[in-house]
């Protein structure tokens, strides 16, 4: 068997390789949430990884609030940056593969066509930053990880997001201003979920840097139209297209990822 442990459990990509682990008898996994693993608390991480000698590591812990990481920086550097230097570092002493999960959000969004793994990282925003210097921490620390960038993560099921907030504002008949200003790859977490463990199965030596996304680049508007129309609803009576966008955040313009192909 192969030994797991899944940090930041309660979110919803957490959640969903919850929901996923039974395709994979292989895998045995050891779920804790932010309460049970605080990963910015050194001997809530050491307490951790004497459950088990875990071969994995999947890094499902962040700040996500992009608002709030304006305002509040140090927040999201806690977590995103310093959280996942501890992280590595328990890493590094237990033998362990971190799996962490970054961000297209580490990009400016200048570029016209997707990002590859070749480009270079330029966030326009706290929450960007504060991801990226996790990112460098992992690559200073540890020989063997893999650090998965994705966009627009979303689930059908679990946690608070744009495809379920669109879907419950549409069936209680609101009206919903989308914007067009923005474009990225909206990711289902069973999507990426399979992937990240399809890196464990498949015993990936190419350890590094690794884009995944659906590959289906559509602006906020349009990704509405979708959820609407995947549940057979009524576009035309609640979404309003809108060229504004209020955010205290610089958003980039263009954060499509090209998927990254494993080998």
């Amino acid at each position: 068997m192969i030994n797991i442990l899944v940090t930041g459990a309660s979110g919803q990509l957490g959640k969903t390789l919850n929901d996923v682990k039974l395709e994979y008898p292989k895998l045995d996994f050891v779920f804790l949430d932010s309460k049970q693993l605080d990963i910015t608390d050194n001997l809530s991480i050491e307490k951790a990884f004497t459950l088990a000698n875990f071969d994995f590591c999947i890094n499902c812990a962040a700040y996500t609030n992009v608002e709030q990481s304006e305002k509040t920086p140090e927040n999201a550097f806690k977590v995103n940056a310093e959280g996942v230097k501890n992280l590595a570092l328990a890493c590094k002493e237990n033998n362990t593969t971190l799996i962490h999960i970054s961000t297209d959000y580490v990009f400016d969004g200048k570029k016209s066509e997707p990002y590859t793994i070749e480009d270079t990282p330029n966030p326009i925003n706290e929450y960007g930053k504060s991801k990226l210097a996790g990112e460098k921490y992992i690559q200073e620390i540890l020989d063997r990880y893999y650090i998965i960038r994705t966009s627009w993560l979303y689930s059908k099921i679990h946690g608070k997001n744009f495809y379920k907030t669109i879907l419950e504002k549409a069936k209680k008949g609101d009206l919903i201003k989308v914007t067009d200003r923005q474009i990225g790859c909206p990711t289902d977490t069973i999507n990426l979920s399979k992937f990240i463990l399809g890196l464990i199965i498949n015993h990936s030596s190419k350890f590094g840097m690794f884009h995944y996304t659906d590959n289906k680049p559509l602006t906020w508007y349009g990704f509405a139209l979708k959820i609407l129309g995947s549940n057979k609803l009524d576009e035309s009576t609640t979404l309003v297209k809108t060229n504004k966008y209020r955010s205290f955040a610089k958003r980039p313009k263009n954060s499509c990822l090209t998927t990254t192909l494993i080998e």
